[in-house]
């Protein structure tokens, strides 16, 4: 496409719908009973883009569909509608900007992770009911509302509801707050790029203590990978009390980082199994969070980039297209994280065996030991096989006497140990370049790779913050580079907090506890607008003419009653664990040269609770600033005022505002309702 930054600097002369403060009044005295009769508005005439509106929403089967379309082919014009907004150049620029946006670093850094501890199989099982069952209809209502309306998140949910227009206020506060942490995971991933143009790499063995010939001893009581994770790249504190000044590497890293986001935006988009688990309400919530936070809805980001295809874009497709790819991703990155780490986990059973091993002839020099007790010397060639037939063939006396000296070595246990923590896929890549020939070379395709995803994502959380404020503000058009550099610096500035020494500490307490809150209420008001206020059958009857072929009505279903009662259980259960649980974080302890789990300070719960009420409050402020509007507009009525709300005119030709001819449409609605003696609710 013509670079859409680039374009978005020319006027987008959309209507701007909302409330009725947005159009001009003409104010005349009149009767209250000419005031009924006048119906508040003036009709019209519609605009080609209008004619969307004004056909039946009555979807109930796919024969309403057919009925749907050949009113369309007997009445509608077929040309897609004139628009002033920037579109893509082709449909796979808009695909890699939607698939991009959603297969992030998430998928890699936290799916492995959540899947091994919240039961494996289960996990899947549930991940994949409510990818297709939820995720996907909540991705094509996003996808079709930006594709509709021709709005980002603040536009879109004023037109659909001005009631819960205070939705893309919050979209867009969870896009900064998110952007601030996620940007300092890209950072990792370039400081981890830079350090990979070196032979040997340096997280492949253990330094050498300053001038000294040994190495660092607080390395050699765990993995070379991990020490490097936590002392050369995070320099992580063992609380997150001890604090500091940003980490020096990682905050040249960091700005590299953000001003990589910045020349991308400035150039355009298109430069970017235990089964009783399954029972678990835990499980279900943790999936529910990794679903939510790995595919993105509520961001405004999918809407956002929607925005810019034509509306007879097929985003039925699109939506399971980008589902698809983000679940062949996620479960690619876990085949490939579990492979390694079941490697590193055998690697340190059998060092577990070799020690346990040292031990005894230690105890047998010592004299502590028989004799008889001498592990066989083929053990150092095959632990894994050879230390459990010595064991077994101990004689019992020996064995008992043996056995309190010895570490118990269980492949669980190691697995279990290898696989703590959200970084645990960073050190799995660490790990397999390290064992492979070549490890430089496979070290930069790797950590390249990953800083990709991570651009990916910033670029599409960066358009749900740039284009709703251009959408808000329209003169901030005129200047889109400023107003990109207006808002990575101080992103930037925001983000340092992230790479203190504590700062990793910070990044699992925002990614672990707050985010999924925000985002459930976004999506819920969203579903809960769209199916009820605005009427699900309406809206797919618009996505039937706008796409001009016909759609199931199962998603009407998805939209009114099954999603709703899913997000509303995963916010709950959310906010129970919140509210009862002790939140914990996990720790580097320099002591013991282990990670340990920490229970967070309480003013780390203070602080999300801030954050919460922050990022919710533009709902209700916006909901009280309508109703102020409405109950003035009522007091008008109630002194003999008649209102005669008109659309404001932009530019030498006046547009009218598809909001207006509402009414046309929900009168074919009443009709057919009347011809078949019902009264129907939006969802029914």
């Amino acid at each position: 496409m013509t670079s859409v930054s680039e374009n978005m600097e020319a006027q987008d002369e959309r209507p701007q719908i909302s409330r009725p403060s947005d159009f001009k009044s003409l104010i005349t005295t009149t009767s209250a009973s000419q005031l009924l009769k006048s119906d508040l508005i003036t009709e019209e005439p519609m605009s080609e883009e209008q004619k969307f509106d004004t056909v039946s929403s009555y979807i109930w089967s796919d024969e309403d569909n057919d009925e749907i379309l050949e009113t369309i082919d007997n009445d509608e014009p077929k040309e897609e509608a004139p628009t002033d907004r920037p579109s893509w150049a082709n449909k796979i620029e808009y695909l890699l900007a939607q698939v991009g946006f959603s297969v992030g670093l998430s998928t890699i850094w936290r799916f492995p992770y959540l899947c091994f501890h919240n039961g494996g199989g289960s996990f899947l099982i549930i991940y994949m009911l409510m990818l297709f069952l939820v995720g996907v209809p909540l991705l094509f209502l996003e996808m079709a509302a930006g594709q509709r309306m021709r709005q980002g998140s603040i536009g879109v949910w004023k037109v659909i509801s001005p009631w819960i227009g205070g939705v893309g206020y919050t979209s867009f506060m969870v896009c900064c707050i998110v952007g601030l942490y996620y940007s300092v995971l890209m950072a990792w991933s370039l400081f981890y790029l830079v350090q990979s143009f070196q032979s040997p790499l340096p997280w492949s063995m253990c330094p050498l203590l300053r001038n000294s010939s040994d190495f660092d001893p607080e390395c050699e009581r765990t993995a070379p990978t991990t020490y490097f994770w936590y002392r050369n790249v995070l320099k992580a504190t063992d609380e997150i009390e001890m604090g500091g000044l940003p980490v020096m590497h990682l905050s040249v890293s960091l700005f590299v980082t953000w001003l990589i986001i910045c020349i991308s935006m400035i150039k355009g988009p298109k430069s970017t199994g235990k089964v009783p688990a399954l029972y678990s309400v835990q499980v279900w919530r943790r999936t529910g969070n990794q679903l939510f936070l790995s595919m993105g809805p509520g961001f405004g980001s999918f809407t956002a980039i929607s925005s810019y295809i034509p509306r007879s874009n097929n985003c039925v497709m699109d939506a399971f297209v980008v589902a698809l790819l983000n679940l062949t991703a996620s479960l690619t990155a876990t085949v490939f994280v579990f492979a390694i780490m079941g490697h590193l986990a055998t690697e340190n059973n059998e060092k577990c065996y070799l020690r346990n091993a040292e031990t005894v002839l230690y105890l047998i020099a010592s004299g502590v030991l028989p004799a008889e007790a001498h592990p066989p010397d083929s053990m150092y060639h095959d632990p894994s096989s050879i230390y459990s037939t010595w064991l077994k063939s101990l004689p019992k006396q020996t064995k008992d006497t043996v056995l309190p000296y010895m570490t118990n070595c269980n492949i669980a246990h190691e697995l279990k140990e290898v696989m703590e923590g959200p970084g645990v896929a960073i050190v799995a890549f660490t790990n397999i370049t390290s064992v492979f020939s070549g490890s430089t070379f496979w070290a930069i395709i790797i950590f390249v790779l990953l800083a990709s995803l991570g651009l990916s994502t910033m670029i599409g959380i960066m358009q749900g913050i740039v284009t709703p404020l251009q959408d808000t503000f329209s003169s901030l058009r005129k200047y889109t580079n400023l107003l990109t550099v207006g808002v990575c610096v101080p992103m930037y500035l925001g983000s340092l907090i992230f790479v203190t020494s504590s700062g990793s500490y910070y990044v699992n307490l925002l990614d672990d506890y707050w985010v999924s809150l925000p985002l459930f209420f976004i999506v819920i008001l969203e579903n809960i607008a769209m199916a009820w206020i605005y009427g699900a059958r309406r809206f797919l009857a618009d996505l039937i003419i706008m796409l001009g072929r016909p759609i199931s009505p199962i998603y009407r279903w998805l939209w009114c009653f099954l999603s709703p009662f899913v997000l509303l259980v995963l916010f709950v259960s959310t906010l129970l664990h919140l509210s009862l649980k002790t939140i914990t974080y996990l720790a580097w302890d320099s002591s013991i040269s282990n990670e340990v789990i920490r229970i967070y300070p309480s003013w780390a719960k203070v602080l999300l609770i801030i954050l919460i009420i922050i990022t919710i409050l533009p709902i209700p402020a916006y909901f009280l600033y309508t109703l102020i509007g409405v109950d003035f507009t009522v007091s008008m009525i109630h002194s003999g005022t008649t209102v005669i709300f008109k659309p404001e005119a932009k530019g030498n030709s006046p547009k009218s505002n598809p909001r207006l001819q509402v009414r046309k449409s929900q009168k074919k609605i009443n009709k057919i309702d009347k011809q078949q003696g019902k009264t129907s609710l939006p969802c029914e």
